[in-house]
């Protein structure tokens, strides 16, 4: 006699009608005529301001991983759940007060607020989770809000020059501080706000959610991996401040121009391949330490 052994029979994920494409065509065309000035605003902060261009590949990118997950995304059955509808009413009150504050942060990540509670809503809290990550890019690509940014920038530009300044310093070179002023024996150097390391930040605080959700498996490594990326990204702007100085002490022209922006492309690739190297390590010694307890 034998027994049957019951085997495990993957659920088929569900496909889009026509009657499905057809509505979220409208409801988009819909979100896309309400949010027209918002997205045109947005859209000018990423080509303008350097330290949000990184915005410009979020929305494309976070369609592609929605789109590369859809069969585990429709391997959940469609539920509606009402209490998406709070969480959309929450979002259009973010919307009016943005709009009537002329507070672009509100009106930009009510946006995001909405798709969220419309995927909540229609699509239930299981298809929510699965698209959890691109939902996460989508709210990394809001610019900061301008009073937030500039309370950032002013105390990381006197902590690049402090620390630089310390730096050079050791390095046997007389320089003398002066606020964000580098000052040296044959030049100054300002630390101006494009130099105080939110351009690097923002860029690695992306790179960080990208490595994580394609290097490390377990959610402890993704976020000691977000949490180190600002420290990193805070310690490549100081060495590159101080790399500066001391070849503009060696030659003025290697603080400006093409070996200015060579420096910092270069320094930033060197950071963005340590932090790679920490993904790879919380990857070796975090995520298969959990598997294996």
């Amino acid at each position: 006699m034998t027994t049957a052994t019951p085997r495990l029979v993957s659920q088929p994920a569900e496909r889009f009608t026509t009657k499905d494409w057809v509505s979220g065509a409208v409801l988009a065309a819909i979100i896309a005529w309400l949010y027209a000035d918002t997205l045109t605003d947005m859209a000018h902060d990423w080509w303008t301001v350097p330290a949000w261009s990184q915005g410009m590949l979020l929305p494309p990118l976070a369609v592609y991983i929605a789109w590369i997950r859809r069969q585990t995304t429709l391997r959940h059955h469609a539920e509606v759940d009402n209490r998406g509808l709070l969480l959309a009413a929450f979002a259009c009150v973010m919307f009016i007060f943005g709009r009537l504050a002329a507070e672009f942060f509100l009106t930009r990540m009510s946006l995001v607020v909405l798709i969220t509670a419309l995927i909540w809503t229609f699509w239930g809290g299981r298809r929510l989770k699965s698209l959890g990550f691109p939902l996460l890019l989508l709210a990394a690509m809001v610019p900061l809000p301008a009073l937030l940014y500039n309370a950032l920038a002013s105390p990381l530009q006197l902590l690049a020059s402090d620390v630089a300044t310390t730096i050079v310093q050791a390095a046997g070179i007389s320089v003398h501080r002066d606020g964000n002023i580098i000052e040296l024996a044959a030049t100054s150097l300002g630390v101006a706000e494009a130099c105080s390391g939110l351009n690097s930040l923002s860029a690695l605080l992306v790179g960080s959610l990208l490595l994580g959700y394609t290097s490390c498996s377990r959610l402890l490594s993704r976020i000691l991996l977000f949490a180190i990326a600002t420290p990193l990204a805070v310690a490549i702007n100081v060495i590159r401040v101080a790399a500066t100085a001391v070849l503009a002490d060696y030659n003025q022209e290697f603080a400006m121009g093409f070996y200015h922006m060579f420096s910092g492309w270069l320094v930033f690739i060197a950071g963005f391949a340590i932090l790679y190297g920490i993904a790879m390590l919380l990857h070796r010694f975090v995520d298969r330490r959990e598997v294996i307890a």
